[in-house]
């Protein structure tokens, strides 16, 4: 018998499959179809799939409406990557690195206005609705954006400011995600709110997971580079409380490396991580980790439907909070 997770992701690999967005100038629609094609975890439509399942059964039925949630995340990745300079995104060529930068600009706009397309066979009733909530989203999505470009900027950052940035460019858009499925069910605006409330946490805690996985993981499960964010000074949550906590010793090797522009990449990952570990900086990671999937949580167990239908969402963000990749 096939698991829920493995027959939503089915569903919405066919879904992608089969989807087209325009067929000319072939430059412009190409990249649309490329992106969308090179994998990834599906986690945002799944999630839209499991919110909708909380009341009702027939979940294939809406599938065509989730990859309008899987097109704006991976817009949202095509610019990153124009800004960010990345030459790779799941292993392949970025849209700019394939074709050009001005290329990626105007498909990631078109890939925006699709989104828009996929929603409007929606029932009039709903559409004013669903339409409300993406926008909020994705205006908050591109705060969040913002947000993490400026704090590159800055000297120091706060750990609530940081709170906010991820929770603005990575977790409401997994919050929409669980709220748009409530949408389509017909759930009430309480268990809508509650369902975005829960992924917008949960989403918080898997961003910090990233900021631990990126400095502890295993290596041969992690599937890139370990310590990148240390490398390249990224403001993390790790980063943000050494310096907090640092004193005398601790602060000036950190001081130091962080302001070095030549070094050995594994030298200064191997110095930096042993402050973070005098710090204990891997545990107040967890520690606050652990408190976002836990709010998660305890707003999961306040939902109006029955106790039995959450049990396979829950099992499904409990396998992806214990991920080592």
């Amino acid at each position: 018998m096939v698991n829920a997770s493995a027959q939503y992701y089915q569903w919405i690999e066919r879904e992608i499959a089969k989807t087209r967005y325009g067929k000319s100038p072939e430059s412009l629609y190409e990249p649309i179809r490329y992106i969308m094609s090179i994998g990834g975890k599906r986690l945002r439509p799944m999630l839209t799939l499991y919110g909708y399942s909380l009341f009702k059964d027939n979940t294939k039925d809406i599938v065509k409406y989730t990859l309008a949630v899987e097109a704006f995340h991976n817009f949202t990745l095509m610019h990153d990557d124009i800004m960010d300079k990345a030459p790779l995104r799941r292993g392949q060529q970025t849209v700019h690195k394939k074709w050009n930068v001005n290329t990626a600009i105007l498909s990631g706009d078109v890939m925006l206005v699709k989104v828009y397309d996929m929603f409007l066979s929606l029932e009039p009733s709903l559409l004013p609705k669903v339409l409300a909530a993406f926008n909020k989203c994705a205006s908050e999505v591109c705060e969040g954006q913002q947000w993490d470009m400026e704090f590159e900027r800055q000297q120091k950052v706060s750990e609530r400011d940081y709170i906010n940035m991820i929770r603005l460019k990575t977790a409401v858009l997994i919050g929409f995600s669980l709220e748009l499925g409530g949408i389509l069910a017909g759930a009430s605006d309480s268990d809508c709110r509650a369902l975005r409330v829960f992924g917008t946490n949960i989403g918080i805690g898997f961003q910090l997971q990233d900021d631990y996985l990126d400095a502890y993981a295993d290596p041969s499960k992690f599937g890139k580079q370990v310590g990148g964010d240390i490398i390249s000074n990224k403001k993390t949550f790790l980063l943000i409380k050494a310096l907090e906590n640092a004193r005398g010793k601790n602060k000036s090797e950190l001081t130091e490396w962080l302001g070095v522009s030549r070094f050995r990449k594994e030298e200064k990952v191997s110095a930096v991580k042993s402050i973070f570990d005098r710090l204990d900086i891997a545990t107040l990671t967890k520690r606050k980790t652990n408190q976002y999937f836990k709010k998660g949580f305890d707003v999961l167990a306040n939902l109006s439907c029955d106790p039995s239908r959450t049990q396979e969402l829950r099992a499904f963000a409990e396998k992806l909070i214990s991920r080592q990749t």
